[in-house]
């Protein structure tokens, strides 16, 4: 009988990148396997804390490069004083490979060699590495398949390159569409070529074409429509693995969301005796609104004469005087999101659509009111609104910086609440919500897939070459 292999992770070093791929090394840890996770000292002592029940999981450290452009210490994206340093951030990283290659090289000394390696797709140039090793790597992207196979599909035919208007459509070869893909729906990194960053994103996007796999946080029956398109375009027999949510495994184990966290929100939430009927309304560790924004929105929520509870990334902005307090909160905390969507009381999430957040609120069987803001939450929504119609689409959203009315607000987020429109998304989100819990349950698509990757694995076969690397030879399936 094969044993149970050994799995290396290696995060981004970003919250929404990080988190999920922790909760995919609970899953395979509750599945008997070691698993070694990579990271920097400064952010192994928040992985700790999330892991610290788990004797399967182990923590290495490797050193951040110091660089004089960024903050002192700074060693996560969170760290950062303004986006404008996110290229010297994710270049920086590159200089991690040496480390990475160590910790590879004396795992096979000890005789404890992984059978792969999974890591972020900004850190691709790890795939070098775990080809000199001889070590499959599975790539992870953090978003969903739809929107990985319109990125890769444009990155390698570069199609929308020649395009003049954002009204323009998008034609995306080797992708099924249903509804129309305009160049404004696209990421910036696609949108604009000519930076630094989007090279770099370019750059990443063609060592990922190498992975042997690619692990994602989806499941089968929310993507597999887009599933094949996005294997046909790494070619090579490479493998898209639908194993999410990955949060739920941790979910299951629990049997329920979690202990109440004891905070002002959760004593303000649990007061409401009518469930579905607070909106909960969150854009991000990442996305900034302008106070003017922030002030329409606020005077939107009153206007939609619904209870909301509002996550705010500004320490400096206050709500409006003339905004009464009970109806509504105001939240500029940490919030347990997972715990405040599960609550019987929500009934709908205006959100900028990252794909942690449309798992989880699906997950939780939410609907949606979509604002998407930056990177591909624009095709999240698209997707999420047009083709699995869980949700709404905000209107007048565009990338120009113009703001979002107040009344635009209001109408949109009662017509979610109680609307016609509202209703049938609703019941799509409550069906791909079941569906969601049952695909992580055994037997579920899920927990197939993730069994048949393990299977997979547990068949490397480890060949030394005398100078500490190993090559592994892994069976194919029929």
């Amino acid at each position: 009988m094969a044993s149970k292999p050994h799995i290396v992770i290696f995060p981004f070093m970003s919250q929404g990148h990080t988190m999920p791929l922790l909760d995919l090394s609970k899953a395979l840890s509750y599945q008997g396997l070691k698993v070694t996770i990579i990271t920097t000292p400064s952010n192994s002592s928040s992985i700790s804390s999330y892991i610290s029940r788990y004797s399967n999981i182990h923590l290495k450290e490797i050193p951040f490069p110091q660089v004089q452009e960024l903050p002192k210490g700074c060693e996560n994206t969170s760290q950062l004083h303004s986006l404008d340093q996110l290229f010297l951030f994710y270049n920086a990283t590159k200089q991690l490979q040496e480390p990475f290659e160590e910790i590879l090289r004396d795992m096979s000394k000890l005789q404890d060699p992984p059978a792969c390696v999974i890591s972020d797709s900004f850190l691709g140039w790890t795939n070098a590495s775990c080809c000199n090793f001889g070590i499959p790597r599975l790539a992870f992207h953090g978003m969903g398949v739809f929107a990985m196979a319109v990125k890769k599909s444009l990155s390698i035919h570069q199609n929308h390159r020649w395009m003049k208007s954002d009204t323009d459509s998008v034609d995306v070869k080797g992708v099924q569409l249903c509804f129309e893909l305009t160049k404004s729906d696209l990421p910036n990194s696609l949108r604009q070529m000519d930076t630094f960053l989007s090279q770099f994103y370019v750059e990443a996007e063609k060592s990922d074409l190498e992975s042997w796999g690619v692990i994602v946080n989806s499941f089968s029956e929310l993507e597999i429509d887009h599933v094949a398109s996005l294997e046909s375009l790494y070619g090579n027999n490479t493998r898209a693995w639908c194993v999410g949510p990955f949060f739920l495994y941790n979910q299951m184990e629990k049997a329920s969301i979690g202990p109440n966290p004891y905070r002002e929100w959760t004593n303000w939430l649990n007061q409401h005796e009518h469930e579905k009927s607070v909106i909960y309304v969150s854009f991000g560790s990442q996305a900034y609104l302008s106070d003017n924004q922030l002030n329409e929105l606020a005077y939107g929520l009153v206007l939609s004469g619904k209870d909301y509870i509002c996550v705010v990334n500004s320490n400096n902005w206050n709500p409006p005087r003339d905004i009464k307090k009970g109806r509504g909160l105001f939240v500029k905390e940490w919030v347990d999101q997972k715990w405040v969507l599960a609550h019987k009381a929500i009934g709908g999430f205006l959100s900028h659509c990252g794909w942690n957040s449309v798992l989880e609120s699906l997950s939780m069987e939410v609907p949606i009111l979509a604002w998407p803001m930056q990177n591909e939450q624009h095709l999240n929504a698209k997707f999420l609104v047009e083709e699995m119609k869980v949700g709404l689409q905000l209107p007048t959203v565009t990338r120009d910086g113009n703001t979002v009315r107040r009344e635009v607000i209001g109408e949109a987020v009662k017509e979610l609440m109680g609307g016609e429109n509202g209703k049938r998304v609703r019941d799509k989100a409550i069906k791909m919500g079941k569906m969601a819990k049952r695909a992580v349950q055994v037997g579920g698509s899920s927990y197939k897939c993730l069994n048949e990757l393990i299977d997979q694995l547990s068949h490397v076969s480890p060949v030394g070459n005398g100078n500490g690397i190993v090559h592994s030879t892994l069976a194919t399936s029929e």
